[in-house]
C-alpha cells in the first residue's frame, strides 16, 4: 500500500517516544512526538520546511517568533518555514502530539525515545522514502 492510513489519534495517545518517523513521502513526513512534563521540543528553525502540529493529549505553550500562546489537546498549529518555535509541555502529564513535515526532515524509521537521543542524532533525510 502506498501512503499512510491509520488511527493518527490512537497512535499519539500510545506513542512514548519522543520523536517517532510514521510515514515518509518524497514531499512530507508524519512523525509521532511525546513530551514529559516541563520538557519542551527545544527552539529552531526549518529555513525550507513548512510544519504542522496537532495536540492529541495534554497542555503547553506554543511559541514563535517570540510569541508565547497556551495550547491543549485538539489544538493545532502550522509553522512556516523561517519561523523560530517551540513547544513547551507545561502539563502534569505527557504531552501527545504529531507533527508533519513538508518537505521531510527526518530518516525514514526514525525512533528517538528520549529528547536527549535525538539531541545526539546526526541522522537526517536523506531521500529515503517509506515505500
Amino acid at each position: 500500500m502506498k501512503g499512510f492510513i491509520g488511527d493518527i489519534e490512537d497512535r499519539a495517545e500510545n506513542n512514548r517516544d519522543f520523536r517517532h518517523v510514521l510515514y515518509t513521502g518524497p514531499h512530507i513526513q508524519l512523525v509521532l512526538m511525546s513530551l514529559n512534563p516541563g520538557e519542551e521540543i527545544g527552539e529552531e528553525v526549518h529555513e525550507d520546511t513548512d510544519q504542522f502540529f496537532r495536540v492529541e493529549e495534554g497542555k503547553g505553550e506554543f511559541v514563535i517568533d517570540g510569541r508565547a500562546t497556551p495550547i491543549e489537546s485538539d489544538t493545532a498549529m502550522v509553522i512556516p518555514a523561517g519561523a523560530r518555535h517551540n513547544i513547551r509541555n507545561t502539563g502534569q502529564k505527557a504531552m501527545k502530539l504529531y507533527t508533519l513535515y513538508a518537505p521531510p526532515h527526518h530518516e525514514d524509521g526514525t525512533v528517538h525515545h528520549t529528547r536527549s537521543e535525538a539531541e545526539r542524532s546526526t541522522e537526517h533525510f536523506a531521500g529515503k522514502t517509506t515505500e
